[in-house]
């Protein structure tokens, strides 16, 4: 099916005829003005108020070949090639998790506790939205993050630049037994969002998730379910500092593993499990002894 005319119209009429039995006539609509404000530079009450204008043809196509790539269930942030996370633009790519809003209650609540960070370290960074985040808020911090993946820290650095945030990324394997080869390789805080869906958890999950987005950032291959926080916890006796703070985000499904496995460490006075907005347990802080 082909777009009847030039006009934003007939692109929306477009889309809604090649979307709406996917997601649904709301979102077919959001994706739409999303789509156009994005190619056309507008805003989006701009592209709704516009319906009547001209497309110019290599506008046009752009905005055609994002409703097929749409129709593929391919994520449109990939499509955009970009994602908004704390108020800031990230490139994002198939190399990288799309940032999610519980990861920015993460930020968010790292900065509410720290307002006077010092120093942090994001295992396992991937777009590197935790680190570029928390340093746009915190430019005096030392910030530093790593990921296993070369094309995931080329996204991150490229991400750190366009924000005008000076982070120390570096390649590092957090199931490897190297140490960090890092100048001052302990932070006051050290964050992570590992990965932690089971693959039991395959067969419930979207297509577009499953199709599209990097599986070594997604899953825990194995038994283990809670390898990755088993490692974390165990760099934390070299990374962290004393009194320092770990955070995760977690999988509901196994946050009491991972508390248990904390306390059991010895290094923790206290840990705790956070709430996300929609009620589930999310994340989990953690206080360093001081000895």
């Amino acid at each position: 099916m082909q777009v009847a005319g030039n006009q934003l119209q007939h692109l929306r009429q477009y889309y809604h005829q090649q979307l709406n039995s996917l997601y649904g006539e709301d979102e077919t609509e959001a994706l739409f003005v999303t789509c156009c404000a994005h190619y056309l530079k507008l805003s989006h009450s701009a592209v709704r108020s516009q319906l009547n204008s001209h497309v110019n043809q290599s506008d046009l196509l752009k905005i055609y070949d994002a409703a097929k790539a749409l129709h593929q269930q391919i994520p449109l942030q990939y499509i955009l090639g970009e994602a908004w996370f704390y108020q800031l633009p990230f490139k994002v790519n198939p190399s990288v998790l799309i940032p999610r809003p519980e990861t920015e209650e993460l930020v968010d609540r790292i900065l509410k506790d720290h307002p006077h960070l010092t120093s942090l370290l994001d295992l396992g960074t991937g777009s590197g939205c935790i680190p570029v985040s928390i340093k746009h808020q915190r430019p005096e911090a030392r910030v530093a993050a790593c990921d296993i993946s070369d094309t995931a820290l080329e996204t991150a650095k490229l991400n750190a630049k366009t924000n005008a945030a000076e982070v120390c990324f570096f390649k590092y394997n957090i199931l490897g037994a190297e140490s960090l080869n890092i100048p001052n390789p302990a932070f006051e805080v050290v964050v992570s969002n590992p990965p932690y869906i089971k693959s039991s958890e395959k067969q419930s999950m979207h297509p577009n998730v499953l199709n599209h987005e990097p599986h070594l950032a997604l899953f825990v291959e194995g038994e283990d379910d809670i390898l990755f926080y088993t490692k974390i916890v165990d760099l934390c006796k070299t990374v962290l500092l004393p009194g320092g703070t770990l955070y995760f985000e977690l999988n509901p499904l196994t946050a009491e593993q991972v508390l248990e496995k904390v306390m059991k460490s010895g290094l923790f006075t206290h840990a705790e499990q956070i709430l996300d907005l929609s009620g589930k347990q999310r994340f989990l802080k953690a206080s360093r002894n001081r000895t």
